[in-house]
């Protein structure tokens, strides 16, 4: 099928046939998810992960962003559309206590399992399909870790190699109801970073802190102030957090007083520029407080993802498509957390679609992400690789527009 004879009915009969071909598909694709479910493999430990993908739907793959890969079906040139896949787990020990469980201590918490089995369904279900334009499955590592394996593939240039003008990616969400998948346009996951303040003074004898520096007091009294930063520093209109995950200041005894303390915070922001904002803001504020005392502080900030905005069109052509797999389009889940998807809608128009795993009576009943005990449903399998296909085919219908 090339792309200059693609009409409307030849899309209809593409997108029955891949959807029948999808349900076919079925028990592999449940069977294959409890196989990854019971292997999960850590970021930078996934290159078995992306091997099996390879084996299990004969794809050829192509290494990159070292334990990740690409592989491409359909025209070996010409447009080329991107779904992404992740492959690593989280180091959390399961307590969900299924057949299929892992006992590695590690454990799939985030629903990769699920999206890579999808994706591997969709690309068995697509073999025997004449596609109109190219396929490139992405499978990357280090979603849940830092260097981010996204942004080590966009750097590669390897999607721009193979002609990717789209991307879709599809994630499991516990506070979507079941049967129902969020797009929207616009921002639907935040920029996050991280920010390390390091207080500095002289150490000495807790009887007798007239002679030493309070680090501890010093460094209690910053992170107390941090919200207090954020409301004066980002329109209230433009959602932001900075929430302080770490803090160390630790001398060993309770009589001693330690010479340096630290913080550690993540920064979620929605708005261009207000995470380096909100990283000078603290900045100041730290010294101040931290000369108060008779300290020093220093800041580290250290950026991560970018905002992850969805494209306006491709969101409507998706939702539009959906009900024919199945699936009912949900509001928009638009969310503080991060994805380093944003690495790919960066560069290219693309959707990240949030499908639903959640009970629709009670949408905060269940386990979150990154639960021990969250483990989406074993069909959940076959509506992300729907959701997958109706992104591949918005995709479509946005390239035949622009070659028109």
């Amino acid at each position: 099928m090339s792309d200059s004879t693609l009409t409307h009915h030849d899309l209809s009969t593409l997108a029955r046939q891949w959807h029948e071909a999808l349900v076919a598909e079925g028990e592999f694709a449940r069977a294959f998810r409890r196989e990854l479910h019971a292997t999960p493999r850590v970021s930078g430990d996934e290159a078995d992960t992306r091997d099996r993908f390879a084996q299990a739907t004969g794809l050829t793959v192509r290494h990159v962003a070292d334990t990740g890969g690409i592989g491409r079906l359909g025209p070996a040139s010409g447009p080329a559309i991107a779904i992404r896949g992740e492959l690593d787990a989280l180091p959390v020990v399961e307590a969900t206590g299924v057949e299929f469980a892992s006992t590695t201590g590690n454990m799939h918490a985030c629903g990769h399992d699920v999206h890579l089995a999808a994706l591997a369904a969709l690309v068995r279900a697509a073999s025997t399909l004449e596609l109109p334009y190219a396929l490139i499955p992405v499978l990357q590592p280090r979603e849940e870790a830092y260097p981010s394996g996204a942004l080590d593939i966009q750097r590669s240039g390897v999607l721009a190699d193979e002609g990717v003008v789209h991307a879709i990616g599809a994630h499991v969400h516990p506070r979507v109801p079941r049967g129902s998948v969020a797009t929207g346009a616009g921002a639907v996951n935040a920029a996050a970073g991280e920010l390390e303040v390091i207080v500095t003074g002289k150490g000495g004898h807790g009887a007798y802190p007239h002679h030493a520096s309070d680090v501890v007091a010093a460094l209690s009294s910053i992170a107390l102030g941090l919200p207090e930063v954020v409301r004066r520093t980002v329109d209230p209109l433009a959602p932001a957090l900075l929430s302080v995950g770490r803090l160390i200041a630790d001398s060993g005894a309770a009589n001693v007083l330690p010479a340096e303390g630290r913080l550690l915070a993540t920064v979620r922001t929605t708005g261009i520029g207000d995470a380096q904002r909100i990283a000078d803001a603290v900045a100041r504020f730290a010294e101040g407080q931290a000369a108060s005392y008779g300290v020093t502080a220093t800041t580290r900030h250290t950026e991560g993802e970018p905002v992850l905005a969805n494209d306006a069109a491709l969101s409507q052509a998706i939702d539009r498509l959906l009900p024919g797999f199945g699936l009912v389009p949900a509001e928009p889940m638009r969310s503080l957390g991060a994805d380093d998807f944003s690495f790919f809608s960066e560069e290219f128009p693309s959707v990240m679609c949030f499908v639903g795993v959640g009970d629709a009576d009670d949408l905060m009943a269940g386990p979150s992400l990154h639960d021990s005990t969250f483990l989406p449903d074993e069909d959940a399998v076959l509506r992300v690789a729907n959701t997958m296909l109706a992104g591949y085919l918005a995709a479509v219908e946005s390239i035949r527009a622009r070659e028109q």
